[in-house]
């Protein structure tokens, strides 16, 4: 770290580019070439990317699971599948949808807007972002592998005991299941840390707390929650491992145990992790949807506020899932009061993108479109939620297919729809290119109505008692046709998906040129050339208010932004580091170059799990040693290419 006072301010980025600043900073940041180069980034923008691909790639597994299980369930008595084959496949799309694609696709899309909305030039912990990447890919692999070779979780993707137990479930089915969710969690975890990190040190010079982007408040807000809550549910898998394998009795009623033990530790993760997989999106609309109403969010800082309470309350809701357990009756009026008050800050963030729509002058883009219906569905979603955090209602409702209608539309309308949203208005400043606004209108439309199609219905067959997790049903009992049709509406919504993943192949080699800001919109990440370049910003950005770029329009007064004079940090792979609230710059942080640190620890690490999984000691002694030896190389000292000690640049 160097003294701020060593570094000056370049008053205009065109004087930078004739001095060769511009070429010096693309030899300092850029990713080095072929396959090592490939493997060993930290580049944030890179690894963005990867978890955005890669989280599609188990969307499009996920979906084919689902389609192949309504095929089952369109007509009664079908025998396409068996129970056991049943089973793993509505149990492994759970987990690829809920773990493996909801959460991932947005750390995606934050990993590779963070900085460029922050003005920063990296993450805060770039080999850190680089191993969550990898142990999130590993993790999806060692659990994809168990269903390839037969041996799929198989007790539903929240995995209850005591069905879970050895007693009950004697293959390697569910340790396969624990480890990788143990494993996957380890991903998550340091994530969230580098997100909290990167808020705390890395804005902009006059980002101030009431400047960030909604966007930024709901990546934080998740990140804190997985920090408190993935402990619970990786405790809650190591003790099912133990049990099955170690001989505790955790959960063995017969020996002492508590099988309600796993659902309370289960649920003290499961419920805010839901809220982790949709503020980030809401914070998605929140950015996204104002461009084309072409004004500022109304009421952005208290949506701001909702968002933090909606996570704070959604700590205390996780029993809503339990209220047919037993429970004492002054718990569960707890938790269906917290279960119906938690409605009001989603209620704030619901009436200030209405009103935006209504106070603007929208642009029917099909950005626009997707971030639109978004705000019907998460009141569909919210009001189908707010119904079962009553707990008569939830006595009726648990268990059918109405909860199975209300989880899609919140895991999927509230997830699925921001994401192509925002890939609509992001995709512009991935890849320089436009996507096909023509195509992407009937990809709308085809997703928008085989979703309704098939999500809706559900609600109507839970409401004529079709019990969930059931692999065929009898004829005559009068869910035919509504299974008939929900069929048919997620062939179509399919059909959507795929539409867009082929707008976007095509786009990116043939998409219209885009230019450095095509949306005219208001936040940093479009100061800078598209795609940007490593190291994003010549100089680093000074911001003097919430929607830098629009402030001549609005007739702000008081500090101006300032996007094309700056710190020049040239000395090495350089970033500034910021106070906490009122981001005033205090250090020059060094930044890490690339290296192979973060994937062998992740494949050490991913070798351990698979030691744990054989129960072979010498195989968790080796891992071990490679652990500590990756951590090692990670750590040790060494020069930096390019940097020198103090000094000004002139």
């Amino acid at each position: 770290m160097s003294s701020i006072t060593d570094y000056e301010r370049m008053p205009d980025v065109a004087e930078a580019e004739r001095r060769g600043l511009a070429q010096e900073m693309q030899r300092l940041w850029e990713t080095g070439p072929g396959v090592r180069g490939w493997l060993s980034t930290v580049d944030h923008k890179e690894i963005g990317l990867r978890y955005i691909v890669t989280a599609f790639a188990f969307l499009i597994a996920g979906g084919v699971e689902a389609l192949i299980f309504r095929l089952q369930l369109a007509g009664p008595n079908e025998h396409l599948l068996t129970p056991e084959q049943y089973d793993q496949l509505f149990t492994v799309h759970g987990m690829t949808m809920i773990f493996l694609y909801a959460g991932p696709v947005l750390s995606g899309f934050s990993n590779y807007l963070w900085p460029l909305l922050l003005g920063a030039r990296d993450m805060a912990l770039p080999r850190l972002n680089a191993l969550s990447y990898w142990i999130y890919l590993c993790a999806g692999v060692f659990l994809y592998a168990a269903f390839a070779i037969g041996f799929g979780p198989n007790d539903g993707w929240f995995n209850y005991v005591p069905l879970a137990a050895r007693a009950f479930n004697g293959g390697p089915n569910i340790d396969f299941y624990a480890l990788g969710m143990i494993l996957l969690g380890i991903s998550t975890t340091v994530g969230a840390i580098n997100f909290i990190v990167t808020f705390l040190r890395m804005r902009a010079p006059g980002m101030t707390i009431n400047r960030v982007p909604i966007l930024i408040w709901g990546t934080l807000t998740a990140s804190a929650a997985n920090v408190f809550a993935i402990p619970a549910v990786s405790l809650a898998f190591f003790l099912l491992w133990m049990d099955r394998n170690l001989g505790t009795h955790f959960f063995d009623t017969a020996a002492g145990g508590q099988a309600l033990l796993w659902q309370h530790l289960f649920w003290m993760f499961g419920h805010p992790w839901v809220y982790a997989i949709v503020l980030p999106a809401m914070g998605m609309v929140s950015d996204g949807l104002p461009v084309f109403c072409r004004r500022p969010l109304v009421g952005a800082p208290a949506v701001a506020l909702a968002t933090v309470a909606t996570m704070v309350l959604g700590f205390g809701v996780w029993v809503h899932h339990m209220f047919a357990t037993g429970l004492p009756t002054i718990s569960l009026s707890f938790f269906s009061a917290a279960s119906i008050i938690i409605a009001l800050p989603s209620a704030v963030g619901v009436f200030a993108w209405l009103a935006t729509i209504w106070t603007g002058r929208p642009v029917f883009t099909t950005a626009f479109l997707f971030f639109a219906s978004f705000i019907l569905l998460f009141t569909i979603g919210g009001v189908s939620g707010f119904m079962t955090g009553s707990l008569p209602v939830d006595w009726q409702l648990t268990d059918t297919y109405f909860v199975v209608a209300h989880i899609h539309y919140v895991l999927i309308g509230i997830n699925v729809f921001p994401v192509a949203g925002a890939i609509y208005f992001w995709f512009p400043k991935f890849t320089g290119r436009m996507l096909d606004e023509r195509l992407g209108r009937w990809n709308f439309w085809l997703m928008f109505a085989g979703f309704n199609i098939g999500f809706f219905p559900m609600h109507i067959a839970g409401l004529l008692g079709m019990p969930r997790r059931i692999y065929t049903y009898a004829d005559g009992m009068g869910w035919d046709w509504v299974n008939l049709t929900i069929t048919a509406g997620s062939f179509v919504f399919a059909f959507g998906v795929l539409l867009l993943i082929a707008n976007v192949v095509r786009s990116v080699k043939a998409g219209r040129f885009a230019g450095a800001n095509p949306w005219d919109a208001p936040t940093l990440e479009w100061a800078t050339s598209s795609p940007p370049p490593p190291y994003n910003f010549v100089v680093i950005p000074t911001v003097g208010g919430a929607h830098p770029l629009w402030e001549d329009r609005l007739g702000t007064e008081g500090e101006t932004s300032h996007t094309r004079a700056g710190l020049v940090l040239d000395h090495g792979r350089e970033a500034i580091g910021t106070t906490p609230v009122d981001a005033e710059p205090n250090v020059i942080l060094k930044m890490p170059g690339d290296s192979l640190s973060p994937l062998c620890l992740a494949l050490a690490a991913t070798a351990l799990f698979v030691g744990l999984l054989l129960l072979a000691w010498w195989l968790v002694a080796l891992s071990l040693l490679g652990i500590g030896a990756s951590i090692l190389v990670w750590l040790w000292p060494r020069a930096r290419l390019g940097e020198t000690a103090g000094g000004a640049h002139v």
